[in-house]
């Protein structure tokens, strides 16, 4: 239980840096382009990046699952779903899987952008 309680807090603290982050850039940069949404998707693939090869197992021992859960799945699983889909596309590129990556990356953008417009279309038609 004190793992899941792990998740859903870092899940939370990470949304409501999101919303916090996002929401000031976008009140302080008047622009089309969405800054918010981009800073928080890069800025969550740094952090990403840095926690999943900072808190291993060789450093911290068994602790390491405690922080990855609060600071990898919770915090930035929270704070941006883009980090994940970067981190996962950054192993199958180190693992060799070059046609993974590609089908994954390309699927999930071409995939996303219809299923998000679908959506659209049948609220649209409730």
């Amino acid at each position: 239980m004190k793992l899941w309680i792990l998740v859903f807090f870092g899940g939370g603290v990470g949304s409501l840096c999101r919303y916090l982050l996002s929401r000031w850039i976008t009140g302080n940069v008047i622009s089309a382009f969405p800054y918010g949404t981009f800073l928080v998707n890069i800025s969550g693939c740094l952090l990403i990046g840095f926690f999943v090869f900072y808190f291993t197992e060789a450093r911290f021992g068994p602790e390491s699952l405690t922080w990855r859960l609060l600071l990898v799945t919770g915090l930035c699983g929270g704070y941006t779903t883009f980090s994940s889909f970067s981190l996962e596309n950054i192993q199958l590129i180190e693992n060799g899987k070059v046609f993974i990556f590609l089908a994954y990356t390309f699927a999930s953008l071409l995939l996303g952008f219809l299923a998000t417009y679908t959506g659209i279309i049948i609220a649209r038609n409730i």
